[in-house]
């Protein structure tokens, strides 16, 4: 897909060409940050922009290697919307291409699925659901789908987080395009499909997966996903009300259709950075941003994928990935979390920037070890953690096996 490059808003100090963060720190003193105060943003109510922005240099990175990734992205002509840099909790590069800007709204097309699996593990922990090993058709008493198999009866909310529920399902536009004209019962649609192999067995991106997830929630959760979400998530790490797209039902989607700005797509990261803690703050429980970002199955040649989350078990980092190259990418590592909004036709373009130039920008290694909080964190929270765990003796993990078809997943996320 061609890129129009467009002249660059960058909301940090850089290199007088990008205007990004770096080389003008020193006219703006007032803008560095020491990395004691690090962390994310203070929440001082759901709509906090209070952000803190930093050099790149003051944060142990290279700001010519970050406009070395701008500059590359022209050169490849990606289209590219915005690209945001944090570093142990601060802003060092920020960048919007007109018309975009720092308040614009973006879909985040599959970057959903992400959130949801946050609210999984938070429903989890609050006993709304028993545990990943709890049969997905016992969330729906007394329903007859059809194509009945014994392999449907045994599929686990854990098979649909890790994208191996067995159900048939194709990743496309006229699948979607079946679903808004069609359906009115989007569950129905997915779990009516026939099973292609037993559960677990192999990676099969669905989006449909994803949505059965919001509708547990919607059933299990006192108020439904949406008022959930806000209650247990967004509100917490910062996020405003945002709009999220709902099936007939009324149901928000659960593998697309949240909008947010890419400073609050960036706070999804932070999150997860800090193992599940907001200033902290217990949000997210931390065995379930571990058991999240782990490599659960095989999904490509180069990539895992755990709880809605994909893996690069090589760069290290892992990420939430949506079509039309959305993303939110966590190198714990490095402490670092880097968004992407685009209109590009894969997220390829995208690791392979955050593989040659924004990692290798980091000439220091953060100062304390992934999970450290931003301020002190409290005594332990008393509710349970969130098991990952399966109540029965967990099986040998599986690697995803060649798919039926022979086509395996979609390389990207086409939702």
């Amino acid at each position: 897909m061609n890129m129009r490059f467009r002249n660059v808003h960058v909301l940090a100090l850089s290199v007088p060409i990008l205007l990004a963060v770096g080389s003008c720190s020193a006219r703006h003193p007032e803008r560095e940050a020491s990395r004691a105060s690090a962390g994310p943003p203070e929440v001082s109510g759901p709509a906090s922009n209070d952000w803190r922005i930093a050099s790149p240099s003051s944060q142990g990175m290279e700001g010519a290697l970050l406009d070395a990734a701008l500059q590359e992205a022209r050169r490849e002509r990606l289209d590219l919307q915005g690209m945001l840099v944090i570093r142990h909790g601060l802003i060092v590069q920020e960048a919007y291409f007109p018309p975009y800007g720092p308040q614009t709204p973006h879909e985040l097309y599959s970057c959903t699925k992400s959130f949801v699996s946050a609210l999984t593990g938070i429903a989890i922990q609050r006993g709304y659901l028993q545990g990943v090993s709890d049969p997905v058709l016992g969330f729906f008493p007394g329903r007859q789908f059809p194509h009945p198999d014994p392999r449907k009866k045994a599929m686990t909310v854990e098979n649909l987080l890790t994208m191996s529920s067995g159900l048939a399902w194709t990743e496309a536009d006229s699948t979607y395009r079946e679903l808004y004209a069609s359906s009115r019962d989007w569950v129905a649609y997915v779990l009516g499909q026939p099973m292609q192999a037993d559960p677990g067995s192999f990676f099969w991106y669905s989006s449909g997966n994803s949505h059965v997830l919001s509708s547990i929630l919607q059933e299990k959760t006192p108020k439904g996903t949406y008022e959930f979400a806000r209650e247990a998530l967004f509100r917490p790490i910062g996020i405003a009300d945002p709009e999220w797209d709902r099936d007939p039902a009324g149901v928000p989607i659960g593998g697309w259709g949240l909008k947010l700005v890419p400073r609050d797509m960036a706070r999804l990261g932070l999150l997860y950075l800090h193992d599940g803690a907001w200033n902290g703050s217990p949000v997210v429980p931390s065995a379930w941003v571990r058991a999240s970002t782990r490599k659960s199955i095989t999904a490509t040649e180069t990539m895992g994928y755990g709880y809605q989350w994909w893996i690069d078990e090589s760069t290290p980092l892992f990420a939430a990935l949506g079509r039309f190259g959305q993303g939110i990418f966590v190198v714990p590592s490095r402490d670092l979390v880097v968004v992407f909004t685009a209109r590009i036709d894969s997220s390829d373009p995208e690791l392979d920037l955050m593989r040659r130039f924004i990692v290798p920008a980091c000439r220091e290694a953060p100062p304390t070890r992934r999970g450290a909080p931003p301020t002190r964190r409290g005594a332990p929270p008393t509710r349970r953690e969130a098991q990952p765990t399966r109540r029965e003796p967990p099986p040998t993990r599986r690697e995803a096996q060649p798919t039926p078809s022979g086509t395996g997943a979609p390389r990207l996320p086409r939702s």
